[in-house]
């Protein structure tokens, strides 16, 4: 579909709806795809060994699509932020991975939840008043800040599995939920939410100290969170209990 040929030896091709292919010699040399989140917003990636490979996919794409466009690169990768500013992308925020330690003498958590607040540990959960609050705090960030600041993940809807999800409960009401994967050697810290007319009670953080400390006793020692560079009140939070920055990633755009 629609090549587009580039010198005497790279061929650009799109060869489907959001897919390009740089071919050289007839081997495939790089490819370039769209995604679209839940928002709305269309994301671009890459993938190709030599800059001047990933310019003339960069260039093709670009002009094929409308904007703004997006993308996201390891702050770390100094090569691959250097090719996407060339192609015009600008930093537009930051995102930080955490490594939280579990162990609550280095936390300082205190296992006990806000008077009336009963913690229902990872797996305790019933799906549908999780499925419910999961709604409700959806709605809830729709109508006020929006998806444009949240991870990838939170957007991607996930199906809702009780067996990752810890819940406070409040006269019998869930309001409060933390997701925490355990797919990997290190359990993953997805999500904790609390409804808006629940927040600023401890809440969060009683959830937060609660799986961490559950992590703790079956042997893990640290898990893994992002937190969105201009989310103050989350990033005073892990900074506050002892978690490091183990790294960045940076959301681009082009406009």
């Amino acid at each position: 579909m629609n090549p587009v040929e580039f010198g005497h030896a790279v061929l650009i091709s799109r060869v489907a709806a959001g897919q390009w292919h740089a071919l050289e010699d007839d081997l495939v040399a790089g490819r370039a795809e769209t995604s679209r989140r839940p928002d709305g917003r269309t994301f671009v990636s890459v993938d190709a060994w030599h800059d001047a490979t990933f310019d003339r996919l960069a260039e093709a794409m670009l002009a094929a699509l409308p904007r703004p466009l997006y993308t996201v690169v390891d702050e770390a990768d100094l090569e691959l932020t250097a090719r996407w500013q060339r192609a015009g992308f600008a930093v537009r925020r930051r995102e930080w991975e955490y490594a939280v330690p579990t162990d609550p003498r280095v936390t300082g958590l205190d296992s006990a939840p806000p008077p009336g607040v009963m913690i229902l540990p990872v797996g305790a959960a019933e799906e549908a008043p999780l499925r419910a609050l999961d709604r409700q705090i959806r709605a809830e960030v729709e109508a006020g800040p929006g998806w444009a600041d949240m991870p990838a993940e939170v957007l991607a809807r996930p199906q809702l599995d009780p067996a990752k999800y810890a819940v406070a409960a409040l006269s019998g009401r869930y309001v409060g939920l933390l997701r925490v994967a355990m797919v990997t050697r290190q359990p993953r810290i997805g999500l904790v939410a609390v409804r808006a007319e629940h927040q600023r009670r401890g809440i969060g953080r009683a959830l937060l100290a609660h799986t961490l400390g559950a992590l703790h006793r079956i042997g893990k020692d640290t898990a893994a969170a992002e937190v969105t560079e201009s989310n103050v009140a989350a990033t005073a939070l892990f900074d506050g209990i002892g978690a490091r920055r183990a790294g960045s990633n940076l959301e681009l755009i082009l406009r």
